[in-house]
């Protein structure tokens, strides 16, 4: 069957990566992409999807949190490794109005350079977005037909999600969907189209239940696959099947033998 885990931090937790990626492909989870958000984690990832390849995948960017991390020698080095054999996608990029680590004007500028760079390197995007749904969808138009991508770990509302796939973009679902106060999402998740969707852990955050409090890794996306199987009436092998094709087709440079 196989399942793919869409958007992971292995750099983050707290355990070797050769255990963590064992222990995912004997659950089963066949591919995992591992995601940058720091100038200063770039290169970490990047060796680890290339140590793992073709196991592990990789996107680079600079998460909404490090925005004033970003200058031209940042980007001038961002793009440099977007044309590595393991980078995907750019990400994880996007606007959190929530904690506001970076000033929102800053974040904005952030966020529409790194979209001008995965249009130029023709490239997805994987999104982070967090109390800022009107800013991200207006930014988002402003490249729609240019650039593709993912908003991962959706939490957002039903108008969110309807104005993210009219603009192209798809959906990733995390652990989240297991919570107990998730029932909107739920509602949410049963209104999107097949084809658009995606699961990932979001690791080491975000553990799915009956694991909550502890340290989440691929392996465990499986709880969230079973968790989609369920919202949606559907059986693991139909779901697996069609998040391979949906993965495939977002990620043109994502390898599955």
């Amino acid at each position: 069957m196989g399942w793919i885990d869409l958007h992971t931090h292995i750099n983050m937790i707290k355990q070797d990566s050769d255990i963590i990626v064992s222990r995912a492909l004997a659950n089963d989870v066949e591919k995992m992409i591992l995601i940058g958000t720091d100038p200063a984690d770039l290169m970490t990832v990047l060796a680890l999807a290339k140590k793992h390849y073709p196991t592990l995948f990789c996107t680079l960017g600079i998460h909404p949190h490090d925005a004033s991390k970003y200058s031209d020698e940042v980007e001038k080095n961002l793009s440099s490794l977007l044309g590595e054999r393991e980078v995907i996608g750019v990400g994880e990029i996007g606007l959190d109005f929530h904690y506001n680590h970076s000033p929102q004007d800053v974040q904005r500028e952030v966020f529409r350079r790194q979209l001008r760079l995965a249009e130029y390197h023709k490239l997805p995007v994987e999104i982070h977005t967090r109390d800022a749904e009107a800013d991200t969808v207006a930014i988002l138009r402003e490249f729609q037909g240019k650039v593709k991508g993912v908003l991962h770990c959706f939490t957002g509302t039903q108008w969110l999600a309807n104005e993210a796939l009219a603009l192209g973009f798809d959906i990733s679902i995390s652990g989240v969907c297991t919570f107990k106060n998730a029932e909107n999402l739920r509602s949410t998740i049963k209104t999107l189209p097949l084809d658009r969707i995606h699961i990932e852990t979001d690791a080491p955050f975000m553990t799915p239940v009956p694991h909550r409090g502890k340290e989440n890794e691929p392996a465990l996306v499986v709880l969230t696959a079973v968790k989609v199987c369920e919202i949606l009436g559907l059986s693991q092998e139909v779901l697996s099947a069609q998040l391979k094709k949906n993965a495939q087709r977002l990620f043109s440079k994502l390898l599955w033998s």
